[in-house]
Parts: C-alpha cells; sequence; structure tokens
C-alpha cells in the first residue's frame, strides 16, 4: 500500500508541514489504526504499517530531503527507507510512536528518557550571499524546556515520584489468552513516575511554547539543499530530556545572469558579428567584486565556450573556487545604417566562399547529394 501512496497524504500533512506537525498527525492516526483497537481487522493492521513507514521516512531530516526529491525511488534497492519491516513488531511501533510516554529499555529498569525531535527550517540565500556567506538570525516556534520547573514539569518546591503501578518501569503487562501483552502504564501513562503536583505554567509537560531566535552562520559556498545543523536547538524533550536539533535546508534563489552547477558559473554573453570575426575581449563583473576579462579570438562562432580559472564559486569548506565558464552567442544586427549596409554589400561582392568554411562546405555536399541522384 505504501509503496504507491504519497508518504504525506498517508499523514495527512501538506509537504511543507514542519516536525511537530507531522508527529502530531503521526499519533493520531497510529492510535486509530492500532491493532489493539481493531483486532482483526486487516485493512487497519495495513494502514497502521503503511503510516508507520511514512512517518520513520519524514521525522527524518535527511530521509525527508530524499524522499522529496526522488519520492519513493528513494529508497528502492537498498536506499535506506523507513518501511514497516524496520521494525521488530507492533510493540516497537507503538513505541515509536508515543516514546516520550513508553520510554523504557525491555529489560526493565526505570523508563528512560526520550529526546525531542529534530525539526526543519528552510532559509532562501541569494547566490551572492552563497558566494560570500553570511551571519543572520531566524526566528523559529518551538517547543522549549519550562523555566519555571527547569524541565521536571513538577511545581517548584516538589518532585515527581516513581509510579508503584509500575515501579518506575513505565510498562505493565497483561496475559491475553497464550500471549503477554505489554503496554504503557495506564496509571503514569509509561513515564514510569508520577507528578501529584505539576508545574502551572507547563502542566507537568516540562516544556512550553517559545519564540527564539538563533544566530545562523552561513559559510561560503553553499549550494541548493545544504544542511546546517544546530545542536539541541530543536523539540524540547519532555520533563527534561534532551533536546532534537534544528536542521536549516538552504535553497539559493536565481540569479539573473550567472547559473550554477557545482562550483562552475555559467553565463551567456551576446556579442556582435564584427566582434566574432575580428576578436575582442568582454569585461564581466565577477561575484568576488573583482572584474573579468575574457578574450575572444577572432572567427569565434555561437556556442563556443570561453573558461576563467578561479573565478566560480568557492569550494565549500575547503580551498580555492571553481571557474566562469561563458557561452558566447553571436548576434545578427537587425538595425542598420544605409553607410553600414554599403559596406556590407561591399564585404559580400568580395567574398570568395573561404570565409566560412563550415558554409562551404554544407552547400557542397548537398550539391553532391543531388548530383548523384
Amino acid at each position: 500500500m505504501s509503496s504507491t501512496v504519497d508518504y504525506y497524504e498517508l499523514l495527512e500533512c501538506e509537504r511543507g508541514a514542519d516536525g511537530a506537525t507531522i508527529k502530531s498527525s503521526y499519533r493520531k492516526l497510529a492510535m486509530k489504526y492500532h491493532p489493539d483497537k481493531n483486532a482483526g481487522c486487516k485493512d487497519s493492521e495495513a494502514k497502521f504499517k503503511a503510516v508507520s513507514e511514512a512517518y520513520e521516512v519524514l521525522k527524518d531530516p535527511q530521509k525527508r530531503a530524499a524522499y522529496d526529491r526522488y519520492g519513493h525511488a528513494a529508497f528502492q534497492n537498498g536506499g535506506g527507507g523507513g518501511g514497516a519491516q524496520d521494525f521488530g513488531g507492533f510493540s516497537d511501533i507503538f513505541e515509536s510512536v508515543f516514546g516520550e510516554f513508553m520510554g523504557g529499555a525491555r529489560g526493565g529498569g526505570r523508563a528512560q528518557q526520550r529526546r525531542g525531535a529534530d525539526l526543519r527550517y528552510d532559509m532562501e540565500v541569494s547566490l551572492e550571499e552563497a558566494f560570500h556567506g553570511k551571519a543572520t538570525e531566524i526566528t523559529v516556534d518551538v517547543s522549549a524546556q519550562c523555566d519555571t520547573c527547569h524541565g521536571s514539569g513538577a511545581k517548584p518546591g516538589t518532585h515527581a515520584s516513581t509510579c508503584r503501578q509500575c515501579n518506575g518501569h513505565g510498562k505493565v503487562r497483561a496475559q491475553q489468552g497464550f500471549f503477554v501483552v505489554e503496554r504503557a502504564c495506564p496509571v503514569c501513562q509509561g513515564a514510569g513516575e508520577i507528578i501529584a503536583d505539576p508545574c502551572p505554567d507547563c502542566r507537568g509537560e516540562g516544556r512550553v511554547e517559545k519564540t527564539k531566535t538563533l544566530s545562523v552562520n552561513v559559510p561560503p559556498g553553499v549550494d541548493e539543499g545544504t544542511r546546517i545543523r544546530l545542536s539541541g536547538e530543536g523539540e524540547a524533550g519532555p520533563r527534561g530530556a534532551p533536546a532534537g536539533d534544528l536542521y536549516i535546508f538552504l535553497h539559493v534563489k536565481r540569479h539573473p545572469i550567472f547559473e550554477r552547477e557545482g562550483t562552475t558559473l555559467f553565463a551567456r554573453a551576446p556579442i556582435s558579428f564584427t566582434t566574432a570575426a575580428l576578436g575582442g575581449a568582454l569585461s564581466i563583473p565577477g561575484l568576488d567584486g573583482r572584474t573579468h576579462e575574457i578574450k575572444i579570438p577572432a572567427g569565434i562562432q555561437s556556442g563556443k565556450q570561453l573558461r576563467q580559472r578561479g573565478a566560480g564559486m568557492p569550494v565549500l569548506q575547503g580551498r580555492g573556487q571553481g571557474d566562469l565558464v561563458v557561452q558566447i552567442e553571436v548576434e545578427t544586427p537587425t538595425k542598420l545604417s544605409v553607410r553600414q549596409r554599403e559596406l556590407l554589400e561591399l564585404f559580400r561582392e568580395t567574398e570568395t566562399g573561404d570565409e566560412c568554411p563550415d558554409s562551404q562546405g554544407f552547400f557542397a555536399k548537398l550539391k553532391g547529394v543531388f548530383a548523384a541522384e
């Protein structure tokens, strides 16, 4: 089912949805289709596996970026996708969905803290900014640690106590026929602890929604899709658990003159037919602030590319620069003065055919073909 259905459609999310929205939608759908709530329903079981597969891909920034670009093909032939087969069973999937409440190790012990979700931020930069790099600030709305309780979830001056129902494991077991089913503790909701007096600001979650201003350093040489990681700036974990990371994906605006391929810059330069015939030079301002002189050899043809070494984009986190490649486009004049037309007529009268060997050769071939017939 999931191999042909769009992952965003499965999770009922827009393609630009942030990590928190995707996670929230996943929880709702996983709870709706969970086998424990739909015993014996094959359709619900298939949907549960499908939304779990979709979430495994979209919650990971690298997998999500690959999926956004290549779709399902990114994970075919061992491409690293997050299929339902990656899970050990329904218990693993359920634990993945409701991790912060069921984060205990299988062998016992206290419930483990689950780190907060990673988040994604898309930033647009100009080609000039991609060349030089820049320091900037961004504003994000994110779930952050509660300052009142310092992430504990308990009212200041109080503390959480171990859940007596599960003895701090966060899970309880129940016999169902021949099987033993492990579920989240219904008393502490998988946390392993009970907060009798929750923090009034975060209501026991240990985190609140905040608007944060973050400094971002964009290094020189970044390209479309370059990812910058801000460690610990993602969603805060519940009740003092470590925060996730914030991934900034860069998008480079289209430039009116230059096109880019890796570290190479490309530009199209129209020149007059007299310059093409006689030769000359082009002065092209580069992104590096220098003016680059491109020599045009006499007799150059349209489509010819001239390369200026070291005038392209800088190497990301490296040394040196790529090249600037200028593609020549010979422009035929459309408006001529009387004098210019007279001079061109005189030039045509002196033509022997040797001036344009390609044209002469083409018509010679045509003559030979028709003569043979």
